[in-house]
C-alpha cells in the first residue's frame, strides 16, 4: 500500500493575516513573538507563510494530465500519530509490536505517544527513548516519533511530538514535568506548586498556552526543529472549550496546527450480537460534566457527546465549530487516528507489571482467547491519516501536517485525492491543493476540481470499499469572532454533491462572481448511512459497525478576494 509518488513544483508560501494576540499579531510584544517575526523576515518569507505553505501543481483544465495515487507534485505518506505501548497504565503493546503491525498495515510514520503523568515523566521516559531507537534502527521504511499523550491543564489529551535529535527526550521530560495536568493535578498531595486542583479544571488553562510557548520557544531556539500538537478525541468529554482551542492555535501557531477529526477506538461500537464489545465509537459515550463548555447542549436531534460516521462532532457538522475557526480564516487541520491500546479480538493481555511503580505493564501476555471487549484496531488497519510531504523526512512529514496537507481516510474508503483550486483569468494554472492559499480579484471566479480514486483492492475487513459520494463545503470568511466560544458558521453550506459511479473520477465547480473571500474542503462517503440531507448519522451506542459507514475527510482550502 505505497503513497510515494512526486512530481517537482516549487513551493509557493502565501502571507497569513495576523491574529490578535498570537506572534503574528504585529502589536504582540513578547520577546518570543518578536524574535519570530524577525526570524521569518530574516528568511524573506512572509509572516505566517512556513505554516501555511502550499505546493502548485496540475495544469489547466482543458489539460487532462496522469494523477499519481494520492495526487501530484508531491510524495504522500500515511500514519498515525496516537499510538500507546506498554508505557502507558493502560496499554499493553511493545514499541516493536506496534511498528510491526503499522508497517503490516501500510504505514510511512507513526507517534509512539504513551499517557503523561508522574510515573511516566519519572520513569518511562526513559525506558521507551531506547525502545524507539532500536524500533528505528530495524524498520527504515517507517519513521517512528517520539511523543506524548498530554493531559492538556484546563482541557482533555493531546498528541505533542518532535522529530528525532540530541534534545528530543530533554525537551519532553522538561515539558511533562512543567506543564501536564496529571502532575499538576497531583502537586498538593506531593507538596508541590499546588495550582490547580483538577486537570480538567478551568484555572488549568494559563498552564495550557504557557506550555505551547514553552513548545515553541524551543523551535525558536533551535533545540528542535519543528514540536507539533494535535488535540485528541476534542468532543468526547465536552471539555475542549471553543475559545480554549482558538487560545492554543493563536499562543503557538506553528505548534498548536489541529485535532483530530476523527477520534481512535473505532472498533468499541462493534455490536455484542456481532461479537463486539457493544459500546460507543471513539468511546464517545459521555454527556455534560461539571467543567463541559455549555454549549455542547445534547438535544433531541444532536448530540456533541457522540461520533457522526465515526467522525468528531466538531468537524463533521456542517457549519459546526471546526468551520467557525475556518471561517475565521485561522488555519486548523484534521486528522484520523488509532488510539490503540487494545485491540479488538487479540489474544495478548496486559503484562504483570504495576505501572506507577515501574513505568511499565511489562510485556504482554497470550491468553489464548478472543478479547472482543477490547475497542481498538491496530495502526493503519482502520484509520489513515495521509499527509503530503516533500520527503519521507521526520522534519517534512510534520512540515506537511504543519500546512495542512492532510487527508483522513477510513477503511481505505479511497486510494487517491487531488484537490486543485485556481482562479480563472490570473494566469493561475497551477492553483493550490489542501492547506493552501490562493487569490483572486473581487468578481472573479474560482475553479475547483476533485480528481479522486475508489480502493484498488479490498481494506482489511476484507471487503473493497465503495466511494458513493463527494460533498463540496464551503463558506465565506468572516474574519475573527468577538465570541471566542462561537461554535457555529451559519454561511457555511454543502455548496455540491456529487455522485461517484466510476473508480477513477473527476469533477468540477466553479465559484463565479466571488464576492469576498472564502474556504472549501471536501468530504466523501460510501453512502451507507445516511441523513434526508446527505450528512453523517449520529452512531447508536450499542450498534456502530465501523466498517459500513466509511468517510474521509480533505483539509480546507483558502480563497482570498484582493
Amino acid at each position: 500500500m505505497s503513497h510515494h509518488h512526486h512530481d517537482g513544483h516549487e513551493h509557493h508560501h502565501h502571507e497569513v493575516e495576523p491574529v490578535e494576540g498570537s506572534w503574528q499579531d504585529p502589536a504582540d510584544d513578547r520577546p518570543i513573538a518578536v524574535a519570530r517575526r524577525r526570524f521569518l523576515a530574516g528568511l524573506g518569507v512572509a509572516v505566517g507563510g512556513a505554516a501555511l505553505a502550499s505546493t502548485g501543481a496540475g495544469t489547466a483544465a482543458a489539460t487532462p494530465r496522469p494523477t499519481n495515487r494520492w495526487g501530484a507534485p508531491q510524495r504522500w505518506y500515511a500514519g498515525d500519530h496516537h499510538i500507546h505501548t506498554q508505557y502507558s497504565g493502560d496499554g499493553q503493546y511493545t514499541v516493536s509490536q506496534q511498528v510491526a503491525e503499522a508497517r503490516k498495515h501500510g504505514l510511512d510514520w507513526m507517534v509512539i505517544t504513551d499517557h503523561g503523568g508522574v510515573a511516566h515523566q519519572k520513569l518511562s521516559i526513559d525506558q521507551v527513548a531506547p525502545d524507539i531507537e532500536k524500533a528505528r534502527r530495524s524498520n527504515r521504511d517507517i519513521l517512528v516519533y517520539q511523543g506524548l499523550e498530554w493531559n492538556i491543564p484546563g482541557a482533555e489529551h493531546a498528541t505533542v511530538f518532535l522529530p528525532p535529535g540530541r534534545g528530543t527526550v530533554d525537551i519532553l521530560r522538561a515539558f511533562e514535568a512543567g506543564y501536564d495536568g496529571g502532575i499538576l493535578s497531583t502537586s498538593v498531595a506531593n507538596g508541590g506548586r499546588g495550582l490547580i486542583t483538577r486537570s480538567t479544571s478551568a484555572d488549568g488553562e494559563p498552564y495550557a498556552l504557557a506550555a505551547l510557548r514553552y513548545l515553541e520557544a524551543q523551535v525558536l531556539s533551535g533545540r528542535t526543529e519543528i514540536a507539533l500538537m494535535f488535540a485528541n478525541h476534542p468532543s468526547r468529554r465536552g471539555v475542549d472549550s471553543p475559545h480554549e482551542l482558538r487560545g492554543w492555535r493563536d499562543a503557538a501557531p506553528g505548534v498548536a496546527v489541529g485535532m483530530e477529526g476523527a477520534p481512535g477506538h473505532q472498533a468499541a461500537g462493534i455490536s455484542k450480537a456481532s461479537g463486539g464489545r457493544g459500546g460507543a465509537r471513539g468511546y464517545y459515550d459521555s454527556s455534560p460534566g461539571v467543567d463541559s463548555h455549555p454549549g455542547y447542549a445534547p438535544t433531541a436531534t444532536e448530540n456533541p457527546y457522540r461520533t457522526y460516521g465515526g467522525f468528531d462532532w466538531m468537524t463533521a457538522k456542517v457549519g459546526g465549530l471546526w468551520d467557525s475557526m475556518l471561517a475565521e480564516g485561522r488555519p486548523w487541520w484534521i486528522t484520523s487516528t488509532s488510539d490503540v491500546h487494545q485491540v479488538f479480538n487479540d489474544t495478548l493481555t496486559p503484562g504483570p507489571q504495576d505501572h506507577d511503580k515501574t513505568g511499565s505493564r511489562g510485556a504482554p501476555v497470550d491468553s489464548g482467547v478472543k478479547q472482543s471487549g477490547f475497542g481498538d484496531f491496530f495502526p493503519g488497519f482502520y484509520s489513515q491519516t495521509v499527509v503530503g510531504s516533500r520527503s519521507r523526512s521526520y522534519a517534512d512529514v510534520m512540515r506537511g501536517l504543519q500546512a495542512g496537507r492532510v487527508i483522513a481516510v477510513h477503511g481505505r474508503l479511497i486510494d487517491g485525492l487531488d484537490l486543485r483550486v485556481r482562479a480563472l483569468g490570473e494566469g493561475d494554472e497551477q492553483g493550490v491543493t489542501l492547506g493552501g492559499r490562493t487569490f483572486v480579484k473581487r468578481g472573479g471566479s474560482v475553479e475547483v476540481t476533485i480528481e479522486v480514486t475508489g480502493a484498488g483492492g479490498p481494506n482489511f475487513a476484507g471487503a473493497v470499499p465503495k466511494l458513493a459520494k463527494l460533498d463540496l463545503v464551503a463558506g465565506p470568511v468572516t474574519g475573527p469572532v468577538s465570541d471566542r466560544d462561537a461554535l457555529s458558521a451559519p454561511g457555511t453550506t454543502v455548496v455540491k454533491s456529487f455522485e461517484v459511479s466510476k473508480n477513477r473520477s473527476r469533477f468540477t465547480h466553479v465559484f463565479r462572481d466571488v464576492p469576498g473571500s472564502f474556504y472549501l474542503r471536501v468530504r466523501g462517503s460510501d453512502g451507507k448511512r445516511l441523513t434526508a440531507d446527505g450528512g453523517p448519522v449520529m452512531d447508536v451506542v450499542g450498534d456502530a459497525e465501523p466498517w459500513n459507514d466509511l468517510w474521509f475527510y480533505a483539509n480546507p482550502v483558502f480563497v482570498d478576494v484582493v
